[in-house]
C-alpha cells in the first residue's frame, strides 16, 4: 500500500490521529465526493430524477457488497444500519415456549435486548455459551448446549467491547453440522479484515458501512443464505418487498430485497458502494495484514508500560485494543487523548451486558488503528498514555 497517497485521500488525517475505526472510519475523497455530488444532483434535478439518472451505479452497489463477503447480489440487502439489518434478520424468526436461543458472552447490547425481549414474548429460552479458558467462544460448550430445542445461534464476531476474534468458521462447522440457523453480526469486522461468508459458515449476517469499511453513517447491509428464506417471514412488509397479485394477496419478492424498505438514501448508497469499491480496490488480504499488524503493534507497545493493563480476550485479537490507565477515570482518558489531537473512544457496560457481567471491567479505553493510520500514530498514542499512567 502506497499509505501517503492513502492518507493524501483521506482528508481527516491531516486533522487528528484517528484511532476510533471502530466507532466510524474516516472517509476517503472519493467516498465524500459519491455522497455530496449525488446531493448536488438532488438538488439540480429532483430526487427522483436524480435517482433515475443513477439507477445503474445505484444498482451495482449490491454487487459490490456480494463482492467482498463472496455472495451473490440477489442475497444482499441495503439499510440504513447493520442494528436495523440485524433485526430484519432476527425478527423474521418465528419462536414458541421452550425454544432456545444460543448466543455468546461477547454480544452486542441492542441483540442482548431483542433476545429478552423476545423471549419475553414467546416464552423462548435465551442460553448465554461460556467462554473457554482464553476468552473466546467455547465451540465445544457450544457442540453440547445445541439440542432439538435450539432455532437460533446469534453471535458477535468481533465485539464492540473488545479486540477478540470469534470463531466464527467453527462456530459455522457445529451450526451446519447440528442444522441450527447461524446469524452472525459482522458489524467490527467486514472491513477491517477478509469476510467470506461461505468459509464462515453462517445462515445471515449483518454489517455497517460506517466503521471499518469507511462509509457514510446511516449505511448497512443483511445477507442472506437462499435456503434461508424457508425459515425467515420478513416483519415487516411495504412495496419494495413484496408484489401485490390484483386481489387480496400478495408474493415475496426474490432474495435479500424482500427486506429493503422502498425509501432509501441514495446519496449514502453512492457512498457505501465507493467505499466499497476501494475496499476491493486495495485488497481485503492487504487491506487486514496492514490493520491487525498495526493492532498488534498498539497491544504490545501497551502491555509494556508500567501502569497500563489491556484487556482483550482470544486466541486470536484484531485492529480494536481496549485498555484502563492505572485508577484514571476512563471518560478522563478519553478527554486528555483528545486534548492531544488523538481520537479514541470508551466501551459502555450497558452495551455489552453479558461480558459486563462476567468481567466487571467497563468501562474502558477502546483504541482501533486502520491501515491508513502510520506506525508514528501508534507510537505517539503509546507516548501520551504512558504519560498518563506515569503522572497517576
Amino acid at each position: 500500500m502506497d499509505i501517503e497517497a492513502l492518507r493524501q485521500d483521506t482528508p481527516g488525517t491531516a486533522n487528528r490521529i484517528h484511532l476510533n475505526n471502530a466507532g466510524a472510519g474516516l472517509l476517503s475523497r472519493q467516498t465524500l465526493k459519491a455522497v455530496t455530488s449525488h446531493l448536488e444532483l438532488e438538488a439540480a434535478i429532483g430526487g427522483y430524477e436524480a435517482a433515475g439518472q443513477e439507477r445503474d451505479r445505484i444498482d451495482a452497489t449490491h454487487g459490490h457488497i456480494a463482492r467482498l463477503v463472496g455472495s451473490r447480489a440477489d442475497e444482499i440487502a441495503l439499510f440504513d444500519n447493520s442494528t436495523h439489518a440485524w433485526n430484519a434478520a432476527f425478527y423474521s424468526m418465528t419462536f414458541k415456549p421452550g425454544d432456545r436461543i444460543l448466543t455468546g458472552r461477547a454480544e452486542y447490547g441492542s441483540s442482548v435486548l431483542a433476545y429478552l425481549q423476545t423471549a419475553q414474548r414467546s416464552g423462548a429460552e435465551v442460553v448465554v455459551v461460556p467462554n473457554d479458558e482464553s476468552g473466546q467462544l467455547d465451540t465445544t460448550a457450544l457442540a453440547n448446549l445445541i439440542d432439538d430445542r435450539t432455532k437460533l445461534v446469534g453471535i458477535a464476531h468481533v465485539p464492540t467491547s473488545g479486540g477478540l476474534v470469534n470463531p466464527a468458521a467453527e462456530i459455522g462447522r457445529v451450526t451446519r453440522a447440528a442444522g441450527v440457523p447461524f446469524l452472525l453480526d459482522a458489524t467490527q469486522s467486514v472491513g477491517q479484515f477478509p469476510v467470506d461468508v461461505a468459509e464462515l459458515g453462517c445462515d445471515m449476517l449483518t454489517a455497517t458501512g460506517r466503521k471499518f469499511l469507511r462509509g457514510p453513517r446511516g449505511t448497512g447491509f443483511l445477507w442472506v443464505r437462499p435456503e434461508a428464506h424457508a425459515y425467515l417471514e420478513p416483519h415487516v412488509i411495504e412495496v419494495a418487498a413484496a408484489t401485490w397479485d390484483g386481489k387480496r394477496s400478495f408474493t415475496w419478492n426474490d432474495g435479500a430485497r424482500r427486506f429493503e424498505t422502498w425509501e432509501v438514501g441514495y446519496s449514502n448508497v453512492l457512498g457505501l458502494s465507493a467505499a466499497v469499491q476501494q475496499a476491493l480496490d486495495l485488497g481485503m488480504d492487504e487491506i487486514g495484514r496492514r490493520t491487525l499488524d498495526l493492532g498488534a503493534r498498539l497491544r504490545d507497545q501497551l502491555d509494556a508500560v508500567p501502569g497500563i493493563t489491556t484487556h482483550d480476550l482470544g486466541r486470536q485479537r484484531c485492529a480494536i485494543v481496549t485498555c484502563e490507565v492505572g485508577t484514571m477515570a476512563t471518560a478522563d482518558v478519553a478527554a486528555a487523548l483528545a486534548g492531544r489531537g488523538i481520537n479514541v473512544s470508551t466501551t459502555d457496560p450497558a452495551q455489552t451486558q453479558f461480558d459486563t457481567e462476567d468481567r466487571d471491567v467497563h468501562p474502558l479505553v477502546r483504541l482501533s488503528p486502520h491501515y491508513y493510520n502510520t506506525e508514528a500514530e501508534i507510537d505517539r498514542a503509546v507516548e501520551v498514555l504512558a504519560e498518563l499512567a506515569a503522572a497517576r
